[in-house]
C-alpha cells in the first residue's frame, strides 16, 4: 500500500461551497455527508494506524471571494497542517447570469493566489491539495447554459492549475474524472443536475481525493 503523505496527529480542513459543505452545518455534522466524510472514513478503514483529525469548513453557495472573506476565522486560525480546498462553480454561475458582477476567471485566479499566498505565509499549512470545480454535463451544443459553462470552466480550471503549479500543491482533477466516467455513463448516474452530486459523484471525488493524499 502506499504511504499517506497526511502523518499521524495532523489536522487535515477541508473548505469550498456546497459541494464541500454537503449538510455538515445542519444533518450531517460535522463533516457532512458527501466526499469529505467518504475520504476520511477511507483513510480510516486503510490506515487505522493513523489518527488524524480532520475539520470541514464547506458552506453552501460560496465564491472564492467567500472564502477570502472568511480564510481568517476559518483557516488561519485552525492552523491545519493539510488544507484542501475545492471552489469555483458557483464563480463560473455568477460570470455568466451576470458579468459585471460576478466572479470572472481573472477574478477567481486573483483572489484564489490570496488565500493560498496567505496559507502559505502563515508556516502552519504543511500540504495543499486542490480540487478542480467541475461539472457533470456532456451538452456542448452552444446555445444552452449548460453548453455554455462547459465552454467556459476550462479557465477556472486553468486558473486552479496554475495555483497547485505555483504553491506545489497536489491536484485533483475532479472534472476529468467525471467526463472519463461519462464516456460510459449518463450524467444521472453521478448527479441529477450537472452540479451537487448523488453519492456516487461524491464517490468519484473522494477515491481521486484519496489518491492524490498518497505518495
Amino acid at each position: 500500500m502506499q504511504k499517506l503523505c497526511v502523518e499521524d496527529g495532523q489536522t487535515l480542513l477541508f473548505i469550498g461551497d456546497s459541494i464541500t459543505d454537503c449538510g455538515r452545518r445542519d444533518e450531517s455534522p460535522p463533516l457532512g455527508s458527501g466526499y469529505v466524510a467518504l475520504v476520511t472514513e477511507m483513510i480510516t478503514a486503510l490506515y487505522p494506524e493513523r489518527e488524524l483529525h480532520y475539520m470541514n469548513k464547506g458552506i453552501g453557495g460560496n465564491r472564492v471571494t467567500d472564502l477570502r472573506e472568511r480564510w481568517t476565522d476559518d483557516v488561519t486560525s485552525n492552523a491545519p497542517d493539510w488544507l484542501s480546498v475545492m471552489i469555483g462553480i458557483n464563480d463560473l454561475h455568477s460570470h455568466l447570469g451576470d458579468p459585471a458582477q460576478g466572479v470572472s476567471p481573472g477574478l477567481f485566479g486573483e483572489c484564489y493566489d490570496d488565500i493560498l499566498g496567505r496559507a502559505a505565509g502563515s508556516g502552519d499549512t504543511k500540504g495543499l491539495v486542490l480540487l478542480e470545480p467541475f461539472y457533470i454535463s456532456v451538452d456542448r451544443e452552444g446555445d444552452t447554459f449548460r453548453s455554455q459553462a462547459l465552454a467556459l470552466i476550462p479557465e477556472y480550471i486553468a486558473a486552479v492549475h496554475d495555483m497547485a503549479e505555483k504553491y506545489g500543491a497536489r491536484l485533483v482533477r475532479t472534472h476529468e474524472a467525471f467526463q472519463e466516467q461519462l464516456r460510459y455513463r449518463d450524467a444521472d448516474t453521478f448527479c441529477p443536475e450537472p452540479v451537487h452530486p448523488n453519492r456516487a459523484g461524491h464517490i468519484v471525488i473522494a477515491a481521486e481525493l484519496f489518491k492524490a493524499l498518497q505518495d
